[in-house]
């Protein structure tokens, strides 16, 4: 585990004007060990929009969901599935990319 992360939550906040905007904000630190992402095109709304893939282990935290996001150096991640690992002191993440954080 060689990368400092933050995992971080959606959470609706109430304006006063109105409206319940989302927010991202942060639930912890954590070591993470980001494996080589994969990467790939596909036509999106006329455009073709770049996706990385990546699958990040970290210890076991029974916190963790998919809809969480990983903030590291390298960039941004969706984490779409937390998978137990063969050794039950590690959690699996599958992610992808976050174009615009």
């Amino acid at each position: 585990m060689n990368k400092h992360c933050t995992l971080m939550q959606s959470q609706a906040v109430e304006r006063p004007g109105g409206g319940r905007p989302v927010t991202w904000v942060e639930i912890g630190k954590v070591w993470a060990e980001i494996s080589i992402p994969t990467g790939r095109t596909a036509p999106v709304a006329d455009r073709l929009e770049a996706l990385v893939t990546a699958e990040i282990k970290i210890r076991y935290r029974a916190d963790v969901v998919a809809g969480m996001r990983l903030v590291s150096q390298i960039g941004t991640y969706l984490i779409g599935a937390a998978l137990p690992d063969r050794d039950p002191a590690m959690l699996r993440l599958l992610c992808s990319s976050v174009t615009n954080p």
